[in-house]
């Protein structure tokens, strides 16, 4: 008896592989985009410098929170979570753009996160307010940490576009369904339906059933629905 041949599994190709690795880029980048707008937008809410103001018998605490300081890092927050939707809207060039977007929303959010970080304007502000005195600058200033975590949601936002950037135009597209192209539909065209009499009855036109009518035929008897 002869032994059948062992089938031998496909050797995988480089197509394969580049289509295995950009499905798995792709729930990473939903993952690390996501993640980091929502990072972002909720560090930035957060409480940034503390200090003091000396006033009359005493000092009052201030505090300044991350959108006190600066609102760039909440804005580009939600503009890199539009782009990451976006990305699966468009094709081609646009893709391209929109991953660049995506990438350029995490590093505008971690700049400016970092440079808040350091700032005592917003205090300042605060200190004039409260004390009425427009020279008056916040005293005992510390920083906490989340302008830092503000930064490391920046960064995800980065990752992300970067993986948009270099396997994004292997990622899938919006179903055509959702897409409108301008094109105009074609009218349906209703042909005339015949009478038993051999007469043209076109049902789109009143006259022609009326006639019909007087004559005893049944204009609806030959489909005059069109349908």
């Amino acid at each position: 008896m002869t032994a059948l041949p062992i089938p031998q599994p496909r050797a995988e190709t480089a197509a394969d592989a580049t289509r295995r690795r950009a499905g798995r880029s792709l729930g990473v980048a939903l993952l690390l985009g996501a993640a980091g707008s929502a990072v972002v937008l909720i560090a930035s809410g957060q409480t940034w410098a503390e200090g003091s103001a000396v006033v009359a018998g005493g000092s009052v605490s201030l505090d300044a929170g991350g959108r006190d300081v600066t609102g760039v890092p909440a804005a580009l927050a939600v503009v890199g979570l539009a782009a990451l939707v976006a990305v699966f809207a468009v094709r081609t060039a646009g893709r391209l753009l929109v991953s660049a977007l995506l990438a350029l929303s995490g590093v505008g959010a971690t700049v400016a996160a970092l440079v808040g970080a350091s700032d005592s304007a917003a205090l300042d502000d605060k200190a004039a307010r409260t004390t009425g005195d427009t020279a008056a600058t916040v005293g005992a200033l510390t920083h906490t940490a989340w302008p830092y975590a503000t930064a490391a949601g920046g960064l995800l936002i980065l990752l992300a576009g970067l993986l948009a950037l270099r396997y994004g135009s292997h990622w899938p597209t919006m179903s055509g369904r959702y897409e409108r192209d301008g094109t105009p539909r074609a009218a349906r065209v209703r042909a005339p339906a015949a009478s038993p009499a051999g007469a043209t009855v076109d049902p789109d036109r009143p006259e022609d059933i009326w006639k019909a009518l007087d004559r005893g035929e049944d204009p609806t008897s030959r489909g005059v629905s069109g349908t």
